[in-house]
């Protein structure tokens, strides 16, 4: 089976200023202390630009390129013109060198998520409890799923460690 097929992707989801960002930070932090390789996809819905108007790469794409890459010595940027949103199952394959992938948004998508709620933003969840592995919340939440304080990032990762990491590290290394 190929290495994306198994590759745990998990979704972190939650309305408009929750603090998802800060979320996925602390969590990240924790990932790469363990020593695991992390991917992050960040949905847009509103559109965006990582080229800036006048530089090289932008007059690429302006004068009719598809796909432009930047390169570096310390990294690479490959941005493709697209005519619809491409699928998360087709952006994840490009991430082979990874052991997990974590998703900012996605929330319709049918991946594994873990909702952050603050109270201040309202008590209503987006998920249903089938769709959750777990909530990062201010406050507790009737639901049957893992529930963690908002800067818990260690119970995250032990979590994403019992259910995807420990098996996908076995299998895959």
């Amino acid at each position: 089976m190929s290495e994306y097929k198994t590759m745990p992707v998990i979704s972190l989801v939650g309305k408009s200023g929750v603090g998802k960002t800060t979320a996925l930070e602390r969590i990240l932090r924790e990932l790469k202390r363990r020593g695991y390789r992390v991917g992050t996809i960040k949905h847009d819905t509103h559109g965006f630009d990582v080229d800036k108007p006048g530089k090289d790469s932008w007059r690429h794409a302006q004068a009719g390129s598809d796909v432009v890459v930047i390169s570096g010595p310390q990294k690479l940027a490959m941005i493709h013109q697209l005519s619809e949103e491409m699928p998360l199952d087709q952006i994840i394959p490009m991430m082979r060198s990874v052991d997990i992938v974590i998703t900012e948004g996605y929330k319709k998508g049918d991946r594994p998520k873990i909702e952050v709620t603050r109270q201040e933003r309202g008590t209503e969840l987006l998920c249903q409890a089938e769709e959750l592995i777990g909530l990062m919340t201010d406050h507790a939440v009737d639901m049957p799923v893992p529930q963690y304080a908002l800067d818990d990032a260690r119970g995250v990762v032990d979590l994403l460690e019992e259910l995807y990491l420990q098996n996908y590290s076995e299998v895959e290394k």
